[in-house]
């Protein structure tokens, strides 16, 4: 049987292009030239990082931490999963932070023009630390789909952005997570511009009714696997970056 392989190369099959025209924005950011790679130096490697104490108790849940009378509006659920390496070896102490529009599918943010209400007990947003093994969850509303200026009728599913830190403010990914059974899922531009279908079922939370608590919340779980660097010390040198 062959060992796994402590580095793994990006699979650019996998990863949608850069320019996918049904996706109209991608036309203006994908870039024009051949993309460059650059060293990282020691201090983004070793520079400063979050720890335990930078989260508060209520960060990770977004029922109550805008909340100022009561808890937000809207089907209560639970996220949770792990946060893992290209091996499968769990990732602990990394930060994890999520933002997502509301149960009407409006963002709290002042470009957000769309017809649905804002909730003022619900700000979006939420933070926590992957423990020893890896694990994190979150308290949330499960989001509404919204429309957006790409055709003419297109609508986001409903999603959460997740942003997942490394050991330096420069290691950073970023995604989202779709809900199984959606049935935008198929029907939205960014999602097909994934070509592999196996990736897109990376991309969606399952309902999970052993994590659900009865009369109370819904949970679905989402891991999160990471490349991993694939840095290698040579001549005391990072290289693959």
């Amino acid at each position: 049987m062959r060992p796994l392989s402590e580095y793994h190369q990006r699979d650019t099959d996998r990863h949608p292009p850069a320019l996918t025209p049904t996706y109209k924005t991608s036309v203006a950011r994908s870039p024009r030239y051949a993309l460059l790679s650059l060293d990282q130096s020691l201090s983004e490697i070793t520079g400063p990082t979050f720890g335990h104490h930078d989260v508060s108790a209520l960060d990770h849940d977004l029922l109550k931490n805008f909340a100022t009378q009561g808890d937000a509006i809207g089907e209560r659920i639970i996220v949770h999963g792990r946060v893992l390496d290209g091996n499968g070896r769990p990732v602990p102490n990394t930060l994890v932070e999520v933002w997502q529009a509301n149960a009407s599918g409006r963002y709290r943010h002042k470009k957000d023009t769309y017809l649905g209400a804002l909730d003022p007990n619900f700000g979006g947003c939420g933070r926590t630390i992957t423990d020893e093994n890896g694990y994190y969850f979150f308290r949330t509303v499960k989001p509404g789909a919204y429309p957006w200026r790409n055709r003419v009728n297109d609508w986001r599913p409903a999603h959460i952005h997740f942003s997942v830190f490394g050991s330096a403010f420069c290691q950073r990914l970023i995604t989202q997570l779709y809900f199984e059974g959606d049935p935008l899922i198929p029907r939205c531009p960014i999602v097909q511009t994934i070509a592999d279908p196996d990736a897109i079922d990376q991309l969606t939370a399952k309902l999970d009714m052993n994590a659900t608590i009865p009369l109370d919340t819904i949970a679905y779980h989402f891991d999160i696997v990471l490349r991993g660097r694939r840095s290698t010390l040579f001549e005391n040198r990072l290289e693959g970056n």
